[in-house]
């Protein structure tokens, strides 16, 4: 069992005993302490609810709705939805905030409550801290009788999002259509099955296979769209002759893309291709975080834009891309932020880009990815004895390699010639993240593993 508390919301496994695990208790405790902030912008107390396609979605929307009503706000419950779909719905609703009922890419027997404020944007570190201290130590007063919220039900916004995309300037729904574009769909029987398809037909694509379609909760494979878990994915688009497979996240804002011959596109690239399209169209600064493939960078220059990093997390992209004026911008993790439409990572604009390109350019989708620098990141981990102090390990790091450029906006990135590597401590277990990248997945090893080595030595001389 698991609950784990942070600015950007409160996630965990269902079942348990009350703060150990999301139980019901947890979910009105926190839900209370949303409300509260909400109620104490002074905006309006209007919320927009809405889930993924989990098991317990029922269950946790019931309590989160109810919860709301009684501390007195208003709830428009966008039932099934998608994350990108929700925070649209706010903006667009002129709502005090939102809640997406979601944990993303983990599995079943997990949920969460992600916070959004009035823009449909994930809630700043000051104001997740606030409702984390409420929940902890106020004593909240519910709403008298005349008081309690209305409730209205709302299933039309995934429509609404669609028909958004399809008005994007550099949506080119012609030239999709055109090209007859054959396409498999992995939904992980949740919500994408309910925004992929309808998007497809609208943008022309008549030919689509939908595999575990049926939006159950019980996913058909670890819900987190990597290699491993999209063989079924790859099987399929080689054995329909597809065009391209397409892959979402529970809660659809996670992309990836698997090539006509069933290799995958790589997830990191879902956000270089993308941008590529925008930029050869409208010149502009793009931004990702630090863990980050450098292909971003490298076709941003090619471009003329400038390339900025960001610490991790999708608040932090967001905020580095309204400081520079992105044109894009978003995560390795297939996660892509179109500022036109929201600031938030929104699978079903990035399929819609992404079609387009592929048609203008004429390419196949393997074509298309061997245009692109060809990088590979190694994902790696150094487990810390107790009472390390990782503070005095990274100043011993950052003069072992004072020479080279060095972030330190979000833990320690150093840049080499050719390579990088970026070192994350963890918020809820005693490790270090180690990233790195370079030109061959044998050098990006590499890299990573003289950092561990060199991290473990000045462990043992601490």
């Amino acid at each position: 069992m698991a609950l784990i508390k942070s600015i950007s919301g409160i996630r965990g496994t269902i079942g348990g005993k009350p703060g150990k695990s999301l139980t019901p208790i947890d979910v009105v405790k926190f839900t209370t302490a949303y409300g509260a902030w909400v109620a104490a912008q002074g905006t309006n107390n209007t919320i927009v609810v809405g889930r993924d396609g989990r098991i317990s979605g029922g269950m946790v929307r019931n309590l989160v709705v109810a919860t709301l009503q009684g501390i007195g706000c208003n709830v428009i419950d966008l039932g099934l939805s998608t994350t990108p779909t929700v925070e649209m719905a706010v903006k667009m609703e002129k709502a005090g905030g939102g809640i997406i009922l979601t944990a993303s890419h983990n599995p079943k027997q997990w949920n969460a409550l992600k916070l959004l404020n009035h823009e449909g944007e994930f809630l700043n570190a000051a104001e997740g801290q606030w409702i984390l201290d409420y929940a902890e130590k106020a004593e909240p007063v519910y709403a008298e009788i005349d008081e309690i919220g209305e409730l209205t039900l709302d299933d039309s916004y995934i429509d609404k999002h669609i028909k958004i995309i399809l008005e994007h300037p550099l949506v080119d729904v012609a030239a999709i259509r055109k090209m007859n574009y054959k396409v498999v769909l992995d939904s992980v029987n949740s919500t994408g099955s309910l925004s992929v398809p309808p998007l497809l037909n609208a943008l022309g694509v008549t030919q689509v296979t939908v595999i575990n379609g049926e939006v159950t909760g019980h996913f058909a494979h670890n819900p987190e769209p990597l290699p491993e878990n999209l063989v079924d994915l790859c099987n399929t688009v080689k054995a329909e002759q597809a065009t391209l497979g397409i892959a979402v996240d529970p809660d659809v804002d996670r992309l990836c893309f698997v090539c006509e011959d069933g290799t995958l596109f790589g997830e990191e690239y879902t956000l270089v291709a993308i941008a590529d399209y925008i930029l050869t169209n409208k010149k502009g600064n793009t931004v990702s975080n630090l863990s980050s493939t450098r292909a971003l960078k490298d076709v941003t220059e090619k471009h003329g834009g400038r390339y900025y990093p960001s610490a991790v997390g999708e608040v932090n992209v967001v905020k580095k891309m309204k400081e520079v004026n992105a044109v894009i911008g978003g995560e390795g993790n297939g996660g892509v932020i179109v500022p036109e439409l929201h600031y938030g990572r929104d699978a079903l604009i990035g399929i819609a880009l992404f079609l387009t390109h592929l048609a203008r350019t004429g390419l196949s989708v393997r074509a298309l990815r061997n245009t692109y620098p060809n990088y590979f990141i190694s994902k790696n981990k150094i487990d810390l004895p107790e009472d390390t102090d990782v503070k005095v390990i990274f100043e011993e790091i950052k003069k072992k390699y004072a020479a080279q450029p060095i972030n330190t906006e979000d833990g320690l990135r150093i840049d080499f010639e050719n390579d990088w590597v970026h070192l994350r401590t963890s918020n809820t277990e005693p490790i270090i993240r180690v990233y790195s990248e370079s030109e061959t997945e044998a050098k990006a090893n590499d890299v990573a593993m003289k950092i561990m080595t060199a991290i473990r030595e000045m462990m043992v001389a601490v």
